[in-house]
C-alpha cells in the first residue's frame, strides 16, 4: 500500500450504502432464483480472483454485504486496500450457506470493482507525475451517495481529496465572482465570513484574475483550463505566495506536463467519474 495507515471510511457510513444496496437488489422477495434451484441446507465456498492487474479497495463493503445477508458466513481477506493485483490474485474467500453467498455476490462485486476502477485509475495517474511536487486530487464529481467510498478509494491509489462537500472550504467559482463583483470582491467578502480554520480558494480564468486574486491575499488559486505554458507563468507569478491547482483538460497524457509547470495540485474529475470497474470474478465450489 502507498500509505502506512489505511484511512478508513466511517463504518456507519459503509453499513447504510451496502444496506441500500442489498435493499435495492432484493427487494420484497429476496433471489428467488437462488431460492428456486438451491436446496436452504446447501454450503459452498467462493473466492473473488482478480482477473486483470490494479488497485484492490473496497473490501470493507465486501464484508458488510455478506454479513448483512444473513448470520453464519464467514469472510477471509487475502489483501488490504490499496494492495495491487495481479490477474489470478486472491482477493477474498466467503463460505457458508450457498443461497446467502449468492444473495450478497453482485451487491459485494459492485462495491469492489467500481472502488477498484477509481483506484486504479488514480494510481495511473499518480504514477504520471511521480518525481514532481504535484498531489492528484478528486472533484465533487462523484456519485450521488457514494462520496465518501470514492473519496476513500481515491486515497487508496495514492490520490488527494479535495473538499468533501460545500461546508467543509470555500471554493469561489466563476458564478459566484460574477454575481460578487469581481475576484477581489469575492475573496474579501469571503475572508469576512469565514472563521479561522475553513479555508478559501479561488478560480481563475486569465493571469490578470490570479493578480487580483493574490493581491486580495488567497491562499489557494485555482488555475481553470490553462494551457501548459500559461500555467508555468502562473507559478512564476505567484512565487509561492499561494498554493497552485490546476484543473480542466486533465487526462493521463498531459498530466505530467501539467506537474512539471510547478503546479502544487492537479484535480480532475476523471478519477472518479471516468473509471472503469476493475475486472474481479467469484468463483463458487460446492460443498458436500
Amino acid at each position: 500500500m502507498l500509505f502506512a495507515h489505511a484511512p478508513r471510511v466511517p463504518l456507519h457510513l459503509i453499513e447504510r450504502s451496502v444496506s441500500l444496496a442489498l435493499e435495492e437488489d432484493l427487494g420484497q422477495a429476496g433471489d428467488i432464483t437462488s431460492q428456486a434451484t438451491i436446496a436452504p441446507e446447501a454450503t459452498a465456498v467462493a473466492r473473488v480472483n482478480a482477473r486483470v492487474e490494479g488497485i484492490i479497495c473496497g473490501l470493507a463493503c465486501a464484508e458488510a454485504a455478506f454479513r448483512q445477508i444473513g448470520p453464519g458466513l464467514a469472510v477471509t481477506a487475502f489483501t488490504e486496500d490499496g494492495d495491487t493485483l495481479v490477474p489470478g490474485s486472491a482477493v477474498l474467500e466467503v463460505s457458508g450457506n450457498a443461497r446467502l453467498i449468492l444473495a450478497a455476490e453482485r451487491t459485494a462485486l459492485n462495491f469492489m470493482t467500481h472502488l477498484s476502477g477509481i483506484a486504479t485509475l488514480t494510481r495511473r495517474f499518480a504514477d504520471e507525475v511521480a518525481g514532481t511536487a504535484a498531489h492528484i486530487c478528486c472533484t465533487r464529481k462523484t456519485t450521488p451517495g457514494l462520496r465518501a467510498l470514492e473519496k476513500y478509494a481515491v486515497r487508496c491509489g495514492g490520490g488527494h481529496n479535495h473538499r468533501f462537500g460545500l461546508d467543509d472550504a470555500i471554493l469561489i467559482k466563476d458564478n459566484h465572482i460574477a454575481v460578487a463583483g469581481g475576484v477581489r470582491a469575492a475573496v474579501e467578502a469571503a475572508r469576512a465570513f469565514a472563521g479561522h480554520l475553513v479555508a478559501i480558494e479561488v478560480e481563475v480564468d486569465t493571469l490578470d484574475q490570479l493578480q487580483e486574486a493574490l493581491g486580495a491575499g488567497a491562499a489557494a488559486v485555482l488555475l481553470d483550463n490553462m494551457d501548459d505554458e500559461t500555467l508555468a507563468r502562473a507559478v512564476a507569478l505567484t512565487g509561492g505566495r499561494a498554493k497552485l491547482e490546476a484543473s480542466g483538460n486533465v487526462t493521463l497524457e498531459r498530466v505530467r506536463a501539467i506537474a512539471r509547470t510547478g503546479v502544487d495540485y492537479i484535480s480532475s474529475s476523471k478519477i472518479t467519474m471516468g473509471a472503469p470497474p476493475l475486472d474481479l470474478g467469484l468463483d463458487i465450489e460446492i460443498r458436500t
